[in-house]
């Protein structure tokens, strides 16, 4: 399961508002290979879920995530922090052995980089 915190989906819900995006619109949660640590986060909206899909409810809000997405990701708390000087979501992964400076990216535990 991939889950978000109050702050996540409150931030979440004022894009949807603000852009004026469907009500079917979810969050599309994935991985994808780059960044400085191996794989990078892909975090956008998507009102689309196909066969390979899991979906989860948070808040109302829909969290879509690809199945092999899902191996890395499991377990995920995506959260938006307000702060000035560090504002915007982060991602507690417990599948994480490293991640890089900024969090946008991740080495998953028991992969060999190298």
């Amino acid at each position: 399961m991939v889950s978000l915190t109050d702050n996540a989906i409150k931030e979440i819900k004022k894009v949807i508002v603000e852009n004026k995006l469907s009500e079917e619109t979810g969050i599309r949660l994935g991985i994808k290979g780059g960044g400085c640590a191996g794989f990078t986060y892909v975090f956008d909206f998507d009102d689309k879920i196909g066969d390979f899909d899991e979906v989860f409810d948070t808040g109302g809000i829909k969290v879509i995530v690809d199945r092999k997405s899902l191996l890395y990701i499991d377990g995920t708390s995506v959260d938006f922090n307000t702060g000035l000087t560090d504002r915007g979501f982060k991602f507690n992964n417990p599948k994480a052995d490293a991640a890089c400076g900024c969090g946008t990216s991740f080495t998953p535990k028991g992969i060999d980089q190298g």
